[in-house]
C-alpha cells in the first residue's frame, strides 16, 4: 500500500516540521529502528523516512498510526498540550489496557499506555496454584508486588519470599522471576514495574 495516496485530509506544511522532529525525538528516545516503528504502525519504512526528512505531508490517518504506534493522541505526538486531557482514565472496562486475559492469569495495565515506560502498574490476578513466569527483564528492572488477597510464593534468581494480603515485595526483575499463587483462591495484586 503506498501510504502517500491514502483518503482523508492531510497534517499541514508547519504540522509536517513538527512531526518530523517529533517522530525522530519519540524513535530515538525508545530505541526504534524505522523498521520497528513501520511494523508497529502500518506506515511503510519509506514514508516514515519522508515524515522523518520533513519530505512528505502524511494523511490524518498515517499521522494516527503513528501516533498508536507511540501509544499518544494526536494532539500529544505534535506536542500540542492543548489537544491533550489534562486528566487521563484508564477504564475498567477498556480491552486494549488487557496485558494477559485467559484461565490462569489476567494482567491489566492501569498506567496510560503512552506514559514514558521508566514505570509501569498492573492489576494481576492469578487463579488457585497458577503462576506468572517471566524472562529477565531489562537491567536494572525492579518489581514491586503488593497483595491485596490470596497468598503469593515470589522468587527471583535463588530468592524467595512468601506474601499474604497487605504484604509487599520488592524484587530484581532483571533476573528470571515467578509470581506464584500458594492458596486455593484467586490471587490479587498490584504490580509496579520500574526501569533505569
Amino acid at each position: 500500500m503506498n501510504d502517500t495516496t491514502a483518503t482523508g485530509p492531510a497534517v499541514g506544511d508547519a504540522g509536517s516540521q513538527v512531526l518530523s522532529s517529533r517522530v525522530i525525538e519519540l524513535r530515538k528516545k525508545r530505541g526504534l529502528t524505522l523498521e520497528q516503528l513501520a511494523a508497529a504502525s502500518g506506515v511503510s519504512r519509506s514514508m516514515l523516512s519522508q515524515i522523518e526528512r520533513g519530505r512528505a505531508n502524511p494523511t490524518l490517518a498515517v499521522t494516527l498510526r503513528i501516533a498508536q504506534a507511540f501509544g499518544l493522541n494526536i494532539g500529544e505526538l505534535v506536542d500540542q498540550p492543548w489537544a491533550a486531557s489534562r486528566i487521563e482514565v484508564v477504564r475498567s472496562d477498556d480491552a486494549s489496557q488487557l496485558f494477559r486475559d485467559d484461565r490462569e492469569c489476567r494482567i491489566r495495565t492501569l498506567s496510560p499506555l503512552h506514559l514514558e515506560k521508566n514505570v509501569e502498574f498492573y492489576e494481576v490476578r492469578l487463579a488457585a496454584r497458577a503462576r506468572l513466569a517471566s524472562a529477565p527483564h531489562f537491567e536494572g528492572t525492579r518489581e514491586l508486588l503488593t497483595v491485596t488477597e490470596g497468598r503469593a510464593r515470589i522468587q527471583a534468581g535463588d530468592n524467595r519470599c512468601e506474601l499474604g494480603p497487605g504484604d509487599s515485595a520488592h524484587y530484581h526483575a532483571d533476573l528470571e522471576h515467578t509470581i506464584e499463587n500458594t492458596g486455593d483462591t484467586e490471587l490479587v495484586g498490584f504490580l509496579v514495574v520500574t526501569y533505569q
